[in-house]
């Protein structure tokens, strides 16, 4: 089977919540699921829930667990370099069917992967592999890679009232 090139962005909630949703659609239909997080690390609900999957989904983070402000951290450009090396040595394993690279534009935004480098991740990926990349601030040039962009709009937030993150919806 093909697969395609996805791209979930803007800055509405929902992004990591869509490539949640296609890796429980590719886990009922059989197959592997690589899910490489940027920016992120800890055991936050998804994580946890991911476990019960049987060993169908394989989870990576390469974040330091810690906000990442103004010019980024000589040990967090390390961590998404490896992550993004990792990702794609994988990717190209032939082990999964869908990849999916977490907040990977919100890492690219924030000058700790190249634009390239990661365009050449998405040109060299198998052709029977789904690849899915989330976060906000997605380049114009991922756009154009992609064959499908999905860009998720607030509208309304209840986080607007002070309500904070809970656990097992936003976290």
């Amino acid at each position: 089977m093909k697969g395609y090139v996805h791209v979930y962005t803007g800055d509405g909630k929902g992004k990591t919540t869509a490539s949640l949703g296609l890796c429980v659609r590719a886990v009922g239909a059989g197959k592997r699921v690589l899910l490489v997080q940027f920016l992120k690390k800890g055991e936050f609900s998804e994580i946890k829930g991911l476990k019960y999957f049987g060993g169908r989904v394989d989870v990576m983070q390469f974040g330091s667990g810690r906000f990442v402000r103004g010019r980024p951290d000589k040990s967090d450009v390390e961590l998404a370099s490896r992550g993004l090396l990792r990702a794609r040595k994988l990717m190209e394993s032939g082990r999964y069917h869908m990849v999916i690279l977490d907040e990977i534009n919100v890492a690219v935004n924030m000058g700790l992967l190249d634009v390239a480098d990661v365009l050449q991740v998405i040109r060299n990926r198998p052709d029977d592999v789904e690849l899915v990349l989330t976060g906000r601030y997605a380049p114009e040039a991922f756009v154009e890679a992609a064959d499908l962009v999905t860009e998720c709009r607030m509208v309304k937030h209840y986080f607007q009232k002070g309500v904070r993150a809970r656990e097992g919806i936003e976290k």
